[in-house]
């Protein structure tokens, strides 16, 4: 399994303000999601999604399974490094076999779970200490990281059952979180695939969703390499969730261009992504 350091430390939280605003919003990214399966008829659960192989159970069930992972992270090191042990076994299947478990659940049982599983994490994360580390995948990580990964996570698949059951979601602020660790991440995504890393910071200008005017800009003003658009769109391809062809993103230079076709916010194997056309 590659090491997710890079995108863990691209999580990184400090701001009190936005330590308290990360427990909250995801909170809140949980709820949104849940408002899409929650009242959905039993069938519906099989339908699939574009992650292949994957129904939207197999997302819910995965997202559940992280939750729990993340939950004994913060409250019992033993039995995480259990889990750790686990993967380490199975580098390449033990994220599906963790969904097919799940999956495998009567829909109201999952649903259940899942529902569970957040209230339990929500508190443990609200209840950390704010300076101490906890084990991950990777590099231990604080409370607020956590939560900005789980953000993240929660966001990304509620996109692919929400393109499953084609619903357009309408963004929010709360993407803000999912855009930092894109542009934090960006040395992870040529770390990956065997590349070496352009020298230098990238200019990111994004414009925040339902915020006429507000942009999310990150890096040296002055910086050649330049990337701009809306940042739902720039999430949507740091997560893999469309294709660059697909999005209303513009590079200026030849490194920032080359860096939009590689991008990713999550860690582990470079993936496929999505064709162009396939989303949206």
């Amino acid at each position: 399994m590659p090491d997710p350091s890079a995108v863990e430390n691209a999580s990184t939280v400090s701001d009190a303000s936005t330590v308290f605003a990360v427990f909250a919003d995801l909170r809140e990214e949980g709820r949104d999601l849940d408002s899409l399966v929650g009242e959905l008829p039993a069938p519906d659960w099989a339908k699939p999604t574009p992650a292949p192989g994957w129904s939207l159970a197999h997302q819910i069930a995965h997202l559940h399974w992280t939750d729990r992972a993340a939950l004994l992270a913060l409250t019992d090191a033993a039995a995480f490094a259990g889990l750790v042990e686990e993967a380490l076994k199975a580098p390449d299947s033990f994220v599906d076999a963790g969904a097919e478990e799940g999956a495998a659940l009567a829909p109201a049982e999952l649903l259940a779970r899942w529902r569970e599983g957040r209230t339990a994490l929500d508190g443990a994360l609200a209840g950390a200490s704010p300076d101490a580390k906890f084990p991950w995948y990777g590099p231990p990580m604080k409370a607020a990281s956590m939560a900005s990964a789980r953000l993240m996570e929660t966001w990304a698949h509620g996109q692919d059952v929400a393109d499953a059951l084609g619903v357009r979601r309408t963004p929010t602020a709360r993407l803000r979180h999912v855009a930092r660790i894109g542009v934090r991440a960006r040395d992870y995504a040529y770390a990956v695939r065997g590349l070496p890393a352009p020298a230098g910071e990238f200019r990111v200008e994004l414009t925040a969703p339902g915020a006429p005017g507000e942009v999310w800009a990150y890096g040296p003003e002055d910086a050649p390499q330049r990337v701009t658009g809306p940042a739902l769109d720039f999430c949507l391809l740091v997560t893999q969730r469309a294709h660059r062809a697909d999005l209303a993103l513009t590079a200026s230079g030849p490194d920032a261009d080359g860096w939009l076709d590689i991008a990713q916010a999550f860690a582990g194997p470079a993936g496929p992504g999505r064709t162009p056309g396939a989303s949206r």
